[in-house]
């Protein structure tokens, strides 16, 4: 049976499962920003102060993913649902899309945390980081890019594109969990029913969902491709970090050798003991590296 959900009654378990001392519940809430055509972003505000960083999700994941992140770097800022995950709003056409996101997300950051030092992305936040830096430099003074560059293909991608292309919903919240478990094995069962929670939802029926939508891939095709944002890495001029998995494939070395080919300055780190989702498997270890790269 699933717990009944509180959506910030879980952070002690975050904390007390990666050591980090709790000290009451930290000031967090909900909001959401209109972006146009009738869309809403939605968005963890974490703090009471400007918020210093932008941190965006991976697909099929939202803005809880960074929960232990955020409490390990207890610093103010927002962590955005992408357009179609968690309580953002779906779009009609599925084009979630590095650029299409990024418009979205440029309106919803110059509403809540105009003024932050670093945009943090992982995976479809990371590419889509990468579309913002393009569309709105201006909102971009250092760029995080977690375990994606623009050379992600399907065969890099095949375990991710294997569980996103997984059943729609499920007979119960356990069976969920049981293949969320099969496809994270880096992962504790406690992290996971955690992160199930936040990214699924019961249905009227008694069947469980997930809480995101899916891309409308063009046809013919099985997998985004995103190289073309390799000429908006060649036009970054900030600070710009590289994050990689030691046990993901998502990046590879050619992957990391192109980069620096198109941004030469760029920082690249290496995390080990995590997989693509490094805030989920090294939650302390990413927070170090992230706090390291934006101090003034």
């Amino acid at each position: 049976m699933a717990a009944t959900y509180d959506e910030f009654g879980m952070l002690r378990d975050n904390a007390a499962e990666v050591g980090l001392a709790w000290r009451g519940a930290p000031p967090v809430r909900r909001d959401f920003v209109d972006v146009g055509a009738g869309h809403r972003l939605s968005a963890l505000v974490w703090g009471a102060g400007d918020p210093e960083l932008v941190l965006l999700h991976g697909g099929a994941q939202n803005a809880h993913t960074w929960d232990t992140v955020a409490l390990a770097l207890d610093l103010p800022l927002v962590a955005i649902d992408l357009p179609g995950h968690g309580h953002s709003d779906w779009r009609e056409d599925k084009a979630y899309w590095p650029a299409d996101n990024a418009a979205g997300l440029a309106t919803a950051i110059r509403a809540l945390a105009p003024n932050a030092r670093a945009v943090v992305g992982m995976s479809l936040g990371g590419v889509s980081a990468i579309a913002l830096a393009g569309h709105a430099p201006e909102l971009v003074r250092k760029l995080v890019i977690v375990d994606v560059t623009p050379g992600v293909d399907e065969e890099k991608a095949s375990p991710i594109i294997s569980f996103v292309a997984g059943p729609e919903t499920f007979t119960g919240f356990e069976e969920l969990l049981e293949r969320t478990i099969a496809f994270n094995p880096t992962r504790s069962e406690s992290s996971l029913r955690r992160g199930v929670l936040h990214n699924a939802h019961e249905l009227p029926d008694g069947r469980w969902s997930w809480r995101y939508d899916r891309f409308q891939l063009p046809e013919g095709t099985t997998a985004p491709d995103f190289g073309a944002l390799w000429d908006e890495v060649s036009r970054i001029r900030v600070p710009t970090m590289l994050v990689r998995g030691a046990l993901s494939g998502v990046v590879s070395d050619d992957d990391v050798a192109e980069f620096r080919r198109r941004l030469p300055a760029v920082r690249v780190e290496l995390v080990d003991g995590a997989g693509h989702s490094i805030q989920g498997d090294r939650p302390l270890e990413l927070a170090a590296l992230i706090e390291d790269f934006v101090r003034p």
